[in-house]
């Protein structure tokens, strides 16, 4: 199976090593520093659930180069959504699927009018993961998962073959017939994390016993639930308090991506997520103070630290 990744950060760098360890053709699309390590010396992956190191890498910064694939999977910053749509025609085949594992949730939404709807899945990625140094990548913990299915819950054959090819690697993998709820239950907590570290600029082992800190993680969570049930998601009625009694079980280490990028004063993904909560939540009328807190705390940051 061909696949391309299109962005090799913690999220496309992970599974994608992942996947070329377990024999599948794998390109990376990246550019700089990191795509000229990956060339030079390969692409490692540390921590986590094992070693992975891709020697050669296939990498490259221009899509157009590699040919149709099988499967992108499409691991950019939500601002690049766009940009980086148009750029991977190229890749688009009569039965190419184009998997978002991005945060937020909304990318696959934003690739149909480029993309056509049936050349897009939706996809969530649940890894703890960044970029070290060039060419390498260290996760955090050993969670490592990715959640996929077409946008309408049909079964499909390139579905099927793919869950096949993910079967192969060493990570957790599902297909759902539901991915948009899938999507949901990630943002819930999601928010929560990338708000509550990127505030403090602290881990969320430097938080968890502390229930101020917690108060606020749980709060914006019954914010995101209550803009979900409004957009026609079913949530469980105990959904917030099984997330929150999970907290104890993540990496001490464990911060969101935004708070990374937060802390190396690069620009954030605020309005996707926090910030896409309060627009949602004036839509359909549901009040979320928590998260236009947060949203008004680190605006000022969207674009990189300021100067």
């Amino acid at each position: 199976m061909r696949i391309a990744v299109i962005g090799a950060g913690g999220v496309g760098g992970g599974f994608g090593a992942a996947l070329a360890k377990a024999g599948a053709d794998v390109t990376f699309v990246a550019r700089g520093a990191h795509l000229a390590a990956m060339r030079a010396t390969g692409l490692r992956v540390t921590g986590g659930r094992d070693e992975r190191h891709i020697v050669p890498t296939q990498a490259t910064d221009d899509p157009s180069t590699i040919g149709t694939v099988d499967i992108v999977l499409f691991c950019v910053k939500l601002w690049d959504v766009e940009s980086a749509g148009h750029a991977i025609q190229p890749l688009i085949g009569a039965d190419t699927a184009v998997i978002p594992l991005q945060n937020g949730i909304d990318a696959a939404d934003r690739l149909v009018p480029i993309l056509g709807a049936g050349a897009v899945m939706g996809g969530v990625a649940q890894i703890s993961a960044a970029i070290v140094e060039p060419g390498v990548i260290r996760q955090t913990g050993t969670m490592q998962r990715m959640i996929f299915g077409e946008l309408d819950g049909r079964s499909s054959a390139r579905a099927e073959r793919f869950l096949a090819t993910c079967q192969k690697a060493n990570f957790d993998v599902d297909l759902t017939t539901d991915i948009r709820t899938a999507l949901w239950e990630k943002f819930v907590f999601l928010v929560a994390m990338s708000s509550l570290t990127a505030i403090t600029r602290l881990p969320i082992g430097r938080l968890r016993n502390d229930p101020d800190v917690m108060w606020l993680m749980e709060a914006i969570q019954h914010e995101v639930v209550a803009v979900g049930r409004a957009e026609g998601i079913r949530f469980e009625d105990n959904f917030v308090a099984r997330r929150m009694a999970g907290i104890g079980a993540a990496p001490p280490a464990t911060m969101a991506s935004m708070a990374v990028d937060l802390v190396r004063g690069n620009r954030i993904e605020l309005p996707w997520l926090a910030g896409r909560v309060v627009e949602l939540g004036r839509e359909r009328d549901v009040p979320t103070p928590v998260a236009a807190t947060v949203l008004a705390a680190l605006k000022p940051y969207v674009d990189g630290t300021p100067v």
